[in-house]
C-alpha cells in the first residue's frame, strides 16, 4: 500500500467517525488474548469517547487505512516527580489483524511522541505483556527498553488491584 493510503491523527472524541473507530478498535483489542479475550459491553464502548473527553490529560491516536479504522493508541498524561515534568503513559495499543505488517504501530507511536514533545513531557512509558514478543520488538524498534535502575534490583514490574 502507498503511504497515501494511511492516515494517522489525534482523535477528536466529539467526532462521530473517531468515536466509532475508538470503540471498534478497543473492542478488537479486548477480544484478543493479549487484551483479556473478552468483548467489552456495548454501552461502555458508547460511553468511552465522552468519558475520555472529560479527562484533559487523555488523548488517543488513530490510524486509518483506506478510510477503515486500523489502529489505536490510548494515552494518559502523568507526572514524573524525579524530572518535575509531565510524562505520557501509553495505555492501549491495537492494530487490527488485517492491517498488521504495515508499520502502523511505529507511525502511531511517532504521533504519540510528537504530542508528548508538544506537552513538554520528559518520557513515554508503557506496559507490555512478557509473552508478547511482537509488541516488545515493535517497542524496542521505536526506542523503548526495559526499565532497570540498578540490575541488583531487577526490572520494574507493573502491578494492579481491581476495585
Amino acid at each position: 500500500m502507498d503511504a497515501a493510503d494511511i492516515l494517522v491523527l489525534q482523535a477528536s472524541y466529539s467526532n462521530p467517525v473517531h468515536a466509532e473507530a475508538l470503540g471498534l478498535l478497543l473492542n478488537h483489542y479486548a477480544q484478543d488474548a493479549m487484551g483479556g479475550g473478552h468483548e467489552l459491553p456495548a454501552d461502555r464502548l458508547l460511553q468511552l469517547p465522552d468519558e475520555l473527553a472529560k479527562r484533559p490529560h487523555a488523548f488517543s491516536v488513530l490510524a486509518f487505512v483506506n478510510g477503515e479504522p486500523a489502529g489505536l493508541i490510548n494515552c494518559f498524561e502523568g507526572f514524573s516527580t524525579f524530572a518535575c515534568r509531565p510524562l505520557v503513559n501509553v495505555h492501549d495499543v491495537v492494530v487490527m489483524d488485517k492491517f498488521r505488517g504495515l508499520g502502523l504501530s511505529q507511525k502511531m507511536l511517532q504521533k504519540v511522541e510528537e504530542i508528548a514533545r508538544q506537552r513538554g513531557c520528559c518520557k513515554i512509558t508503557l506496559e507490555v505483556l512478557e509473552g508478547n514478543e511482537v509488541a516488545q520488538a515493535s517497542y524496542r524498534k521505536f526506542g523503548f527498553d526495559d526499565s532497570i535502575f540498578d540490575p541488583a534490583y531487577g526490572r520494574m514490574l507493573f502491578w494492579s488491584k481491581a476495585l
